[in-house]
């Protein structure tokens, strides 16, 4: 794209205790105000989908890699925010998040959604599916944090899954509780008089 990273007059970008670097308030924010524009390549769905299945393959298991930048903007086209000048990329989930996007005439736009004080971080609800979502820990700190990046409707579908899980975990460890030790053999005579030679 050739030019520098945009920026907003309500944003400054530092370092997350969410996730890596995010981007903050630098003035107070009013609700329902365009904060930034998330910028990137216009691609096809196919591109896409393509791109998104590469990066999280070539990124598997790491820990502070494969993140996806892709933004759908309508039913033909979506948007690749992986490039340099795309600051909104640094925007963190959150299960309690000051922000959604909204697409405004094939532009994606991050839109408060309630005022937002001088010195807050950003953030908005990735909106993940539940696929995999067991590699997606959230680390947003909010009180209803779900504990996964996950759209908030699926959290009842989610919720369900944990408490299954749970549940079958506590079973079998009382199922492990339960077991009886195996005794130890002791010893036949002829093995303690070998022992008593060497």
């Amino acid at each position: 794209m050739g030019r520098g990273p945009i920026t907003s007059k309500y944003i400054e970008v530092r370092e997350s205790e969410i996730h890596g670097t995010g981007v903050f308030a630098s003035t107070k924010v009013p609700k329902g105000k365009k904060v930034i524009e998330y910028i990137g390549e216009k691609i096809t769905k196919k591109e896409s989908a393509r791109r998104s299945i590469a990066l999280i393959e070539k990124n598997r298991g790491s820990e502070t890699d494969g993140a996806v930048y892709i933004f759908e903007v309508n039913k033909r086209h979506d948007i690749d925010g992986n490039i340099p000048e795309n600051t909104a990329r640094f925007i963190n989930h959150s299960c309690d998040p000051n922000c959604e996007p909204d697409v405004i005439k094939n532009r994606v736009w991050l839109i408060s959604t309630r005022k937002i004080k001088k010195g807050e971080e950003l953030s908005y609800n990735y909106g993940f599916d539940l696929e995999d979502y067991e590699e997606h820990k959230c680390r947003c700190g909010a009180k209803e944090c779900i504990g996964y990046i996950t759209a908030e409707d699926n959290w009842p579908k989610l919720k369900k899954r944990l408490d299954k899980k749970k549940k079958k975990a506590k079973k079998s460890k009382t199922k492990a509780a339960k077991k009886p030790a195996k005794a130890k053999k002791e010893p036949t005579k002829e093995g303690r008089e070998i022992a008593a030679l060497g």
